[in-house]
């Protein structure tokens, strides 16, 4: 159901809603290389970047390197200026890390908590999101640090259990840190602490908001009228708080699961839709000044790990293991396919890349009509479960990782490719 708590009528003194908007995005507006953050320059997905292969040989692109420098962990990338920042463990120490994203040397590498261990796989879970000369970075027990990212000199640093007496979920905390405007935001999941915006330079609390424990999904905002939202997907559902003083201004617990809710929500203009696995289903909310609104509920689209890509007017995502294309607008199911077995993706210059839980990796064409394969390769050796749940397309490379194993391949196009 949806609950829409009434707005409250107050003038907002510190920021403008139109600058905390501006100032978030200001960096994805333009056709930058970089790949700032979880799921890229808009948390969404999809890279601006052209040029690139449209189809792939049958030994798949070139391999440019290949590290162990990363650690153990399931954290993708962030790249900005030709380095690539993640999160790792070795030995009983958890890390961020930076590499050159040229040759895959290790540059630094800073302390951040302990090392996590779980029996469905250890090590980190975050991506680590970069804001100018500063890094902010979550580990899996909890440590939220911000870095510089030259050096990898400790700013400042937060402890979310001790701080907000937030709850590491049974996985690990796995959210990357939303940074807005003068914020940094974070699913703490304490006690009237859930949802906590600090000061991006000094770690100062802004605001706390609501009870939900944490999950393992990622904050995003939408733009609804004058108010900026941001909008979380927490244990047992989804919420969209006001940027500037937390308020909850809606929330919707239908697409949530009892398990894991894991997906980033994916906002087009004032729609969201939310997604989980273990037998749910997805939910597209239109959103409004007085809340939130129900467009439809289908079970058509449940994300367990991975989340989906809007390209146009169609959404694609792995339903579980089934790679499904979905009309955005009324949730119709407009394809199907095995593809490269359950695994998550991403958009590039009219591509899909998809990267299977059993190393394989695939390449397909965006399109509506058909499921288009343009070739595949399986990454070298025979390790676990490839659960990094994104590949990142930055600068003409594409970046995979397998546990402390990173791979970079040249995927860009040759003149007679273009």
């Amino acid at each position: 159901m949806v609950l829409a708590p009434q707005a409250s009528m107050f003038k907002r003194s510190l920021l403008t809603i139109g600058a905390l908007v501006a100032l978030y995005s200001g960096a994805a507006s333009s056709q930058t290389a970089d790949w700032d953050q979880w799921r890229g320059p808009n948390r969404d997905g999809k890279s601006p970047e052209t040029g690139l292969l449209k189809s792939w040989p049958a030994e798949g692109p070139p391999l440019l390197w290949h590290t162990t420098e990363a650690g153990i962990g399931y954290s993708s990338f962030s790249t900005v200026s030709g380095r690539l920042y993640t999160l790792g463990d070795r030995g009983e120490t958890g890390f961020v890390i930076a590499l050159d994203a040229a040759t895959g040397k290790r540059l630094w590498a800073t302390p951040n908590g302990p090392s996590y261990e779980n029996s469905y796989g250890s090590g980190q879970r975050s991506t680590p999101t970069i804001d100018g000369d500063r890094l902010y970075a979550l580990s899996a027990t909890g440590d939220l640090a911000c870095l510089d990212t030259a050096t990898g000199r400790v700013v400042w640093r937060k402890d979310l259990v001790r701080e907000y007496r937030g709850s590491i979920p049974a996985w690990g905390y796995s959210e990357s840190p939303l940074v807005v405007a003068d914020r940094v935001i974070v699913h703490a999941g304490g006690p009237k602490a859930s949802i906590v915006a600090l000061n991006k330079l000094t770690g100062a609390m802004l605001w706390s908001s609501e009870s939900d424990g944490a999950a393992y999904s990622s904050g995003v905002i939408a733009r609804v009228g004058e108010v900026t939202q941001a909008i979380y997907f927490s244990d047992h559902r989804t919420l969209g708080v006001d940027v500037h003083d937390g308020r909850l201004l809606w929330s919707y617990d239908r697409a949530s699961n009892d398990t894991a809710n894991v997906a980033t929500p994916i906002v087009s203009g004032t729609r969201v839709l939310v997604s989980s696995g273990y037998d749910t289903g997805a939910g597209l909310l239109e959103l409004s000044s007085t809340g939130a609104q129900e467009v439809y509920f289908t079970r058509n689209l449940q994300s367990h790990y991975s989340s989906a890509v809007l390209v146009g007017d169609y959404l694609y995502g792995f339903s579980d293991a089934i790679l499904t294309a979905i009309r955005f607008a009324d949730g119709s199911v407009v394809w199907r396919n095995r593809s490269v077995g359950k695994g998550s993706l991403v958009y590039a210059d009219e591509r899909l890349y998809l990267y299977g839980e059993d190393g394989v990796v695939g390449l397909a064409e965006a399109t509506s009509e058909a499921y288009r394969e343009r070739g595949r390769f399986r990454l070298p050796g025979n390790s676990p479960p490839t659960w990094a749940p994104n590949p990142i397309i930055s600068n003409g490379r594409l970046i995979l990782r397998n546990q402390e194993h990173v791979y970079a391949y040249d995927v860009r196009a040759a003149t007679s490719d273009k």
